[in-house]
Protein backbone atom coordinates (compact mmCIF):
# COMPACT_ATOMS: atom_id res chain seq x y z
CA UNK A 1 0.00 0.00 0.00
CA UNK A 2 1.11 3.53 -0.58
CA UNK A 3 1.89 5.74 1.65
CA UNK A 4 -0.08 9.35 2.03
CA UNK A 5 2.40 12.81 1.34
CA UNK A 6 0.88 15.35 4.02
CA UNK A 7 2.04 18.82 4.67
CA UNK A 8 2.59 20.02 8.20
CA UNK A 9 0.33 22.95 9.34
CA UNK A 10 1.65 25.46 11.82
CA UNK A 11 -0.56 26.61 14.75
CA UNK A 12 -0.83 29.50 12.89
CA UNK A 13 -2.39 28.02 9.56
CA UNK A 14 0.97 28.46 7.68
CA UNK A 15 2.16 25.20 5.58
CA UNK A 16 6.19 25.98 5.74
CA UNK A 17 6.48 22.82 3.48
CA UNK A 18 4.30 23.96 0.27
CA UNK A 19 5.57 27.56 1.41
CA UNK A 20 9.15 26.12 0.22
CA UNK A 21 8.21 23.80 -2.54
CA UNK A 22 6.35 26.82 -4.78
CA UNK A 23 9.58 29.08 -4.04
CA UNK A 24 11.81 26.40 -5.60
CA UNK A 25 12.76 26.49 -9.21
CA UNK A 26 10.56 24.86 -11.74
CA UNK A 27 12.41 21.74 -12.29
CA UNK A 28 13.74 22.01 -8.79
CA UNK A 29 10.07 21.87 -7.85
CA UNK A 30 9.10 18.93 -10.24
CA UNK A 31 12.35 16.77 -8.81
CA UNK A 32 10.90 16.99 -5.40
CA UNK A 33 7.60 16.05 -6.52
CA UNK A 34 8.64 12.93 -7.73
CA UNK A 35 11.12 12.12 -5.16
CA UNK A 36 7.70 12.32 -2.94
CA UNK A 37 5.61 10.33 -5.26
CA UNK A 38 8.20 7.83 -5.64
CA UNK A 39 9.00 7.38 -1.94
CA UNK A 40 4.98 7.10 -0.86
CA UNK A 41 4.78 3.78 -3.41
CA UNK A 42 7.58 2.48 -2.93
CA UNK A 43 6.75 3.02 0.37
CA UNK A 44 9.35 4.29 2.30
CA UNK A 45 10.87 1.97 4.81
CA UNK A 46 11.55 0.05 1.56
CA UNK A 47 12.72 2.66 -0.65
CA UNK A 48 16.31 2.96 -1.77
CA UNK A 49 16.62 6.54 -2.45
CA UNK A 50 19.59 6.95 -4.50
CA UNK A 51 21.04 9.68 -3.05
CA UNK A 52 17.61 11.67 -3.45
CA UNK A 53 15.88 10.57 -0.08
CA UNK A 54 18.27 10.02 2.79
CA UNK A 55 17.38 9.19 6.51
CA UNK A 56 19.21 11.97 9.00
CA UNK A 57 21.27 11.09 11.76
CA UNK A 58 22.76 12.75 14.79
CA UNK A 59 20.60 15.40 16.25
CA UNK A 60 18.26 15.07 12.93
CA UNK A 61 17.72 11.24 14.04
CA UNK A 62 14.33 10.14 12.95
CA UNK A 63 13.88 13.09 10.01
CA UNK A 64 14.40 12.51 6.06
CA UNK A 65 15.30 14.62 3.75
CA UNK A 66 14.34 14.82 0.12
CA UNK A 67 17.75 16.36 -1.90
CA UNK A 68 17.63 17.70 -5.17
CA UNK A 69 20.19 20.03 -7.11
CA UNK A 70 19.18 22.83 -8.85
CA UNK A 71 21.15 25.98 -10.91
CA UNK A 72 24.53 26.66 -10.29
CA UNK A 73 24.33 23.40 -7.96
CA UNK A 74 22.41 24.81 -5.41
CA UNK A 75 21.10 22.76 -2.69
CA UNK A 76 17.25 21.84 -1.88
CA UNK A 77 16.58 19.45 1.08
CA UNK A 78 13.05 19.36 1.72
CA UNK A 79 12.21 17.74 5.65
CA UNK A 80 10.44 15.36 6.22
CA UNK A 81 8.88 12.50 9.05
CA UNK A 82 7.18 9.41 8.54
CA UNK A 83 3.65 8.67 10.47
CA UNK A 84 2.61 5.42 10.42
CA UNK A 85 -0.42 5.49 12.67
CA UNK A 86 -0.89 9.28 13.55
CA UNK A 87 -4.36 10.13 15.51
CA UNK A 88 -6.24 11.14 12.04
CA UNK A 89 -4.68 10.20 9.34
CA UNK A 90 -6.15 7.59 6.96
CA UNK A 91 -3.17 6.02 6.48
CA UNK A 92 0.77 5.88 6.89
CA UNK A 93 1.78 9.24 6.12
CA UNK A 94 5.28 10.92 4.65
CA UNK A 95 4.95 14.35 6.17
CA UNK A 96 6.51 17.40 4.74
CA UNK A 97 7.60 20.26 7.57
CA UNK A 98 10.00 22.35 6.10
CA UNK A 99 12.84 23.14 3.29
CA UNK A 100 16.05 24.93 3.30
CA UNK A 101 18.40 25.87 0.23
CA UNK A 102 21.98 26.80 0.35
CA UNK A 103 24.97 26.90 -2.12
CA UNK A 104 26.79 24.09 -2.85
CA UNK A 105 29.75 22.42 -0.30
CA UNK A 106 27.95 24.29 2.26
CA UNK A 107 26.12 23.70 5.66
CA UNK A 108 22.95 24.47 7.55
CA UNK A 109 23.14 26.02 10.51
CA UNK A 110 22.22 24.77 13.97
CA UNK A 111 19.38 26.92 14.72
CA UNK A 112 18.11 26.37 10.90
CA UNK A 113 17.93 22.46 11.99
CA UNK A 114 16.39 23.56 15.30
CA UNK A 115 13.64 25.09 13.47
CA UNK A 116 12.63 22.12 11.64
CA UNK A 117 13.02 19.91 14.56
CA UNK A 118 10.81 22.60 16.51
CA UNK A 119 8.13 21.77 13.63
CA UNK A 120 8.94 17.58 14.44
CA UNK A 121 7.83 18.42 17.72
CA UNK A 122 5.00 20.40 17.34
CA UNK A 123 3.38 18.28 14.55
CA UNK A 124 3.68 14.99 16.85
CA UNK A 125 2.80 16.70 19.74
CA UNK A 126 -0.96 17.31 17.59
CA UNK A 127 -4.16 14.94 18.12
CA UNK A 128 -5.55 15.08 15.66
CA UNK A 129 -2.33 15.65 13.08
CA UNK A 130 -2.43 19.41 12.01
CA UNK A 131 -2.22 18.76 8.27
CA UNK A 132 -3.38 21.07 5.09
CA UNK A 133 -5.79 19.92 3.31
Amino acid sequence: MSWAVVYYKTRDGQVPGVEFVESCPVGVEAKIEAVLTAVAGAPPPSFSGGGMWEAMHGEMGGYYEVRVSGPRREQFRLFCLLDRDGPGLERPAIVVLAGLRKPFMTTFRADEYARICAYGTDYLSTDPRRIAT
